[in-house]
């Protein structure tokens, strides 16, 4: 099978379109043919060596985090699901920009036939990670005020959303030219974060979801009211800030769980939450798709096409 492939940290040249075996499920696991895989910021930090988890130790690595596809074969002990049904997931840090992955069922959800293949490839690693900052994390309950810094990009967009669902005020941050993406969402406030301090303009929020870090995740806990919660996924908020008094902290990594996907894409199916594609590639150009990424203003989600015909599967 196809997989992208690095066998060494580095920039776009360690990424190798190679022609590897296709894994076998193990207990408990399923082998999903893949028809739709998604792309995140994580794995270009995967790529780059600056993703924690993942040391030199686990390469050769097939990168990619989010897939859409069909159940091929199933491991022992696996219930509940079955070959031929339509599924999605977050996987772990090996297998997911490849024409097959090996996915733990406790992991997987059916995907609703509403929702294509392009769409639910998009939802599992970013949907996870909003609904986990803003519910698990942030505690956000309805009357609430959210503030979701970096709210146009695949997470960013999930989280306004599943905020909205929940009852909550929400105000975010992009840049101008992001502003207008953000009321499509249905923020109560967009904030143009070069031109205004959303200091200025946040008073006694209960939630920050911090999804940019540095100097913005410093300033944020001026805008928290007491008891205020400071959410980041990127790095752990500093307690003993000045401001940070009487408010509370914290930096999570997602984490898969199929019963959670399953309620998410409840939300998509009843059109309540909107996954939105900011571009498709096909899965050769997925070191083009991470540029993407990582140079433009990217509204939603990236994903990438996975070739099914025979004449496709061979690597070049």
């Amino acid at each position: 099978m196809i997989a992208i492939r690095i066998d060494q940290f580095g920039g776009p040249e360690t990424m190798m379109v190679s022609d590897v075996g296709i894994p076998k499920p193990e207990a408990g696991e399923v082998l999903v043919r893949n028809m739709a895989v998604g792309v995140n910021p994580v794995d270009f930090k995967i790529r780059a060596g600056l993703y924690p988890e993942v040391k030199a130790d686990k390469l050769p690595l097939t990168l990619g985090r989010e897939v859409a596809g069909l159940i091929e074969a199933i491991g022992e002990g696996v219930e509940g699901f079955q070959v031929g049904d339509r599924v999605f997931a977050m996987i772990g840090a090996d297998g997911g920009y490849a024409q097959y992955s090996r996915v733990p069922a406790a992991h997987l959800a059916i995907i609703p036939s509403s929702i294509d293949w392009r769409h639910a490839a998009g939802i599992p690693l970013a949907a996870h990670t909003a609904w986990q900052a803003l519910v698990v994390h942030g505690q956000l309950e309805q009357g609430q005020k959210v503030l979701i810094h970096g709210g146009t990009g695949g997470v960013g967009h999930f989280a306004v959303q599943f905020a909205r669902v929940k009852g909550a005020q929400v105000y975010a941050t992009a840049s101008a030219d992001s502003l207008q993406f953000l009321n499509k969402l249905g923020v109560d406030r967009a904030i143009d974060y070069k031109q205004e301090k959303f200091e200025d303009i946040c008073r006694d929020f209960d939630l920050v979801i911090d999804l940019i870090g540095g100097e913005t995740q410093a300033r944020s806990w001026q805008v928290l009211g007491e008891g205020g919660r400071l959410v980041s996924t990127l790095e752990m908020p500093d307690a003993h800030h000045p401001q940070a008094q009487g408010k509370t902290g914290t930096r999570f990594t997602a984490r898969p769980d199929g019963h959670e996907l399953g309620e998410i894409a409840t939300y998509v199916e009843n059109r309540q939450v909107e996954v939105f594609i900011a571009n498709t590639f096909e899965l050769r150009d997925a070191a083009e798709a991470l540029d993407f990424i990582a140079n433009k203003h990217v509204h939603g989600k990236v994903v990438l096409r996975v070739p099914q015909r025979d004449s496709d599967q061979k690597a070049h």
